[in-house]
């Protein structure tokens, strides 16, 4: 496909990003570390780190990790945090000793854990206490040698660790602590020799699990190389923005997500930001006491946050006077929710696009361009190709299925040849099962999504892994997921069911459900039917569901 969108790049913005000045992630840590010692790298619950703090920390667990563990190149390391400041020390430890990092949901329930664990075949687990209770259950199914403990207090201010413990006290469940576990606490206490490991661009960062079509999760292996020529692309698009060393970005997004991931901790970290990590977005009272105390010039989010957020009279009495710019991804951007975005912020919520498996981000709209409903132009170095069902490029504005080629891309699925061969054209481009178009100015919009994979508030979730465990239940025959246009959510799940025990419920079916799924893939609707509409090879016909 000719490069139609190069006509309309901003100025400065190159065709081709340069290749990236480091080696590995942990090469652009120390880089910012070295630039920017004394500027504050991330707050939380009141507590501020400098670079130069998160630099000496990382590196002392990496260094534990490597000669207390024996953690080295080609092993994983599954981290299950939400957003504190024991994440970033987490992850940036672990590739100082030279693993490969596995980040797991700290939503998720045991049977989910487990898939991920024994699927990228862990051996060490570092994960907030309040976890455990999900972990205990499954830990002798798996490899699990080393279960390293984190507590909401850890690297907290002394103020602040007792304000929190008292409020834990109260409020929070009474934990339980095995006293075989490592607590993360105590080695951040200790020294030991400095770690030695150097990593290049080919080595994997992520193992970054997604849904799976046959029901379980599968990883695409991300590397180093994948992950930098992102920031490098995002660079060279917000550059002649942004202000290196003077930024304050507000990270409600789960920074386990891979757009947070790469976008808020990564690419932010690299020019030297002030990372306000909040760890509970969903107390909005909190959120916005949050919002109201910092002068913040970026924020990122899903839609479901911005409603959120958009619901709150004390939102609007917000000082928005340093907002720069606003990002939207995860899930498409209601014009209804940017213009409202617009009219209280003043400034407008560019949409982006991207996939797990593309690090993730694919394309962007300008930034000074109003919200236009489009999911952009394609990062430079990115090639795009809309293909019909028989593989041949389609014309502008005509429908077909985008793929994607680029430095950002992965190369595979975890040991998972099936699912690679399947997802890759015979000319090397990732098929990401969305439908969409292009407009003579290189504009991509997405019309529908060709593969069966729900999109709610942000999160990827599969029918057929909901299929496959409500149907171990007892009084279930068979069953059928399918998502709903939902305002809020971008879509929400249906279940459909065919019950042998007359008398099964619906809010059975759910407290079944909230035993053994995540949250965000709980059904908000259940309906009892006769019979699931399938075709002659026994496929659920999802059509004739969303008719019904």
């Amino acid at each position: 496909m000719e490069k139609i969108w190069l006509k309309h790049y901003p100025k400065n913005v190159p065709s081709i990003i340069s290749k990236s000045k480091f080696n590995s992630i942990i090469d652009l840590m120390r880089n910012s570390s070295t630039l920017f010692p004394n500027n504050t790298a991330f707050t939380n619950l009141n507590t501020k780190l400098s670079y130069k703090k998160i630099d000496a920390y990382s590196e002392k667990f990496g260094a534990y990790l490597q000669t207390k563990l024996s953690i080295t190149k080609g092993c994983t390391i599954a981290i299950m945090l939400p957003n504190l400041l024991t994440y970033p020390v987490a992850l940036f430890g672990a590739y100082i000793a030279g693993a490969t990092v596995v980040n797991i949901n700290p939503l998720f329930k045991s049977r989910e854990i487990e898939n991920v664990l024994n699927d990228s075949r862990t051996d060490t687990i570092i994960i907030l206490d309040r976890f455990i209770s999900e972990l205990k259950p499954i830990i002798k199914n798996t490899s699990i040698k080393n279960i390293i403990v984190c507590r909401v207090t850890d690297l907290l201010s002394p103020s602040m660790s007792i304000m929190v413990k008292i409020a834990l006290f109260f409020r929070g469940p009474k934990i339980n602590l095995d006293r075989n576990y490592l607590y993360f606490s105590s080695i951040l206490s200790n020294s030991y020799p400095r770690a030695n490991m150097i990593l290049d661009n080919n080595d994997i960062a992520l193992l970054q699990y997604t849904g799976g079509t046959t029901g379980k999760s599968k990883a695409a292996v991300l590397t180093h190389g994948n992950i930098l020529s992102n920031v490098e692309q995002l660079g060279s698009w917000v550059g002649p923005i942004i202000s290196s060393g003077k930024e304050n970005i507000i990270t409600a997004l789960p920074l386990y997500h891979i757009f947070s991931f790469t976008v808020n901790l990564i690419y932010f970290y690299s020019i030297g930001s002030n990372n306000i990590l909040v760890t509970n977005p969903r107390d909005l009272k909190s959120f916005l006491k949050t919002l109201k105390k910092y002068k913040f010039t970026v924020i990122t989010g899903v839609n479901t946050l911005f409603n959120l957020l958009l619901t709150s009279s004390s939102f609007r009495k917000i000082d928005f006077s340093s907002l720069k710019f606003t990002v939207g991804g995860g899930m498409s951007v209601l014009k209804s929710t940017a213009d409202k975005w617009k009219k209280v912020t003043g400034v407008n919520i560019t949409q982006g696009y991207g996939l797990t498996e593309t690090s993730p981000i694919v394309s962007v709209n300008i930034i000074s361009d109003s919200f236009n409903g489009t999911i952009g132009l394609p990062m430079p170095s990115t090639d795009i190709s809309i293909r019909d069902e028989n593989g041949s490029e389609v014309d502008v504005e005509q429908k077909g299925e985008l793929c994607v080629k680029g430095p950002q891309v992965m190369s595979k699925y975890w040991n998972n040849i099936e699912e690679t061969t399947s997802s890759f054209t015979d000319d090397g481009f990732f098929k990401t099962g969305d439908i969409s178009t292009i407009n003579k100015d290189g504009f991509l919009r997405i019309v529908d999504r060709k593969k069966d994979m729900i999109i709610t508030s942000g999160y990827n979730v599969y029918p057929n892994e909901i299929e496959e465990y409500v149907s171990q239940h007892p009084d279930v025959n068979e069953c059928g997921v399918i998502g709903i246009n939902d305002i809020n959510r971008g879509e929400s799940i249906s279940l459909f069911i065919v019950k042998t025990r007359e008398s099964l419920t619906k809010a059975e079916i759910i407290n079944y459900c909230k035993k053994g799924l995540t949250v965000y893939k709980i059904p908000k609707k259940v309906i009892f039917i006769n019979e699931i509409p399938k075709n002659n090879v026994g496929k659920i016909l999802r059509r004739k569901l969303r008719e019904l």
